[in-house]
């Protein structure tokens, strides 16, 4: 598996993965309203990464770099439970420059488990749009350097 910089390339495909697992995973809520262009909005401004075996994009991890913020992990509904989003996260969360935080739909309990399971930890609740959420913060662990080592 590998994981890289998002493309404009990308884009096609991205859209329909996030339509297709976000109406596979978010059964709770109506999905009438959904669209492919909901990805560009949802990510605009945001970094992202892509996973990819053989070829096949797996998945995307979107967040906002200045803030630590993760605000997408979306794997194909085909390809969840295989390593795509513990690959992506794992990438997200070595470029925090401090702890990291997302928020979660309290509906959502198996994106919970996948994220406490990864060292996240929920920290307070609120309400959004879509219902109620969790934010969870990673503590980043910091680098220990002793006298006389070098870089």
């Amino acid at each position: 598996m590998h994981i890289r910089p998002f493309t404009e390339a990308d884009r096609p495909f991205l859209r329909t993965l996030f339509l297709a697992a976000r109406r596979e995973n978010w059964t709770w809520l109506d999905p009438a309203g959904w669209q492919l262009e909901d990805f560009d909005r949802v990510v605009m401004g945001e970094e992202i990464l892509v996973a990819e075996e053989d070829g096949h994009r797996l998945g995307f991890a979107a967040w906002l770099e200045n803030d630590n913020f993760l605000h997408s992990l979306f794997i194909d509904p085909q390809f969840q439970g295989r390593g795509a989003g513990s690959a992506l996260l794992r990438a997200v969360q070595e470029r925090f420059t401090s702890t990291g935080a997302l928020k979660c739909l309290l509906a959502n309990k198996e994106a919970q488990a996948f994220y406490r399971h990864h060292g996240w930890e929920i920290v307070s609740q609120g309400e959004s749009e879509h219902g109620s959420y969790v934010l969870m913060h990673y503590k980043k662990a910091a680098t220990v350097r002793y006298a006389g080592q070098k870089n």
